[in-house]
């Protein structure tokens, strides 16, 4: 190619990265804004949005798990889309950094998910299950959620009733949720013991299972997103030492 039709690649790869990134820059900010107001005012949150359909993020704390997200893209898209305007080397890697870093936790995270279930599974509740102890009960964003995943779901704590022992829920109520007993009260031990209602845990990755071919199909277009704009800042980053 000629010159000219070199600086008019780069030109164009430039406001491709600038735009896309501002574009991930933007939801970044959405989706931390959402999870401050998830935080703030869950309770209005759930009553425009109605109940929540049974998904893994029904597991865990919403509102934390929207703010990290929404600061990660945050992050990213100011460094790729500053980095590509101000043809900075130094913001260039470090968003190559970042981007890679993500990919191989995602990659990791699917091989523990799809290859050592147990694993992922034991990691999970001891993530989940002290949260259930200590704000089932106590945090209202939170124990709404986890009304609205048991009762939808037909669930019962992560891994079963015994997830609410010694719970700050069971301390003040003396009893399980109703919905480890089938919507029976009063909950206790002998009764949730008979019904033995499954836990989340296992409906969610039973659901997981059904739709595996869409949660691939989103997975891989993830990993080419990210791959490619690895690709494109790492030819920004060569193409700046012709320049």
């Amino acid at each position: 190619l000629s010159p000219g039709a070199k600086m008019g690649c780069f030109t164009f790869i430039k406001v491709m990265m600038i735009l896309f990134n501002l574009a991930i820059f933007l939801s970044g900010g959405t989706l931390l804004g959402v999870g401050i107001w998830v935080k703030v005012d869950g309770q209005s949150f759930l009553n425009i949005f109605g109940p929540l359909s049974s998904s893994i993020l029904q597991v865990v704390n919403v509102a934390y798990l929207l703010i990290v997200i929404g600061a990660i893209l945050l992050v990213i898209g100011f460094l790729g889309c500053y980095g590509a305007q101000k043809e900075s080397k130094c913001l260039l890697m470090m968003f190559f950094s970042v981007v890679l870093i993500i990919f191989i936790a995602e990659v990791a995270a699917a091989v523990v998910a799809l290859v050592f279930t147990g694993l992922a599974e034991t990691l999970l509740t001891g993530l989940v299950t002290p949260l259930l102890k200590e704000e089932y009960g106590k945090n209202g964003t939170f124990t709404e959620i986890w009304n609205i995943t048991m009762t939808k779901v037909h669930c019962c704590g992560l891994n079963n009733y015994t997830d609410f022992n010694n719970s700050v829920f069971y301390e003040k109520h003396n009893s399980y949720p109703s919905q480890c007993c089938d919507m029976q009260k009063p909950c206790n031990s002998t009764l949730a013991a008979e019904m033995a209602v499954q836990g989340c845990f296992g409906q969610i990755l039973e659901e997981i299972r059904t739709n595996a071919g869409v949660a691939g199909g989103v997975a891989a277009g993830i990993a080419a997103l990210e791959i490619a704009a690895m690709a494109v800042s790492m030819y920004l980053y060569c193409r700046l030492d012709e320049k």
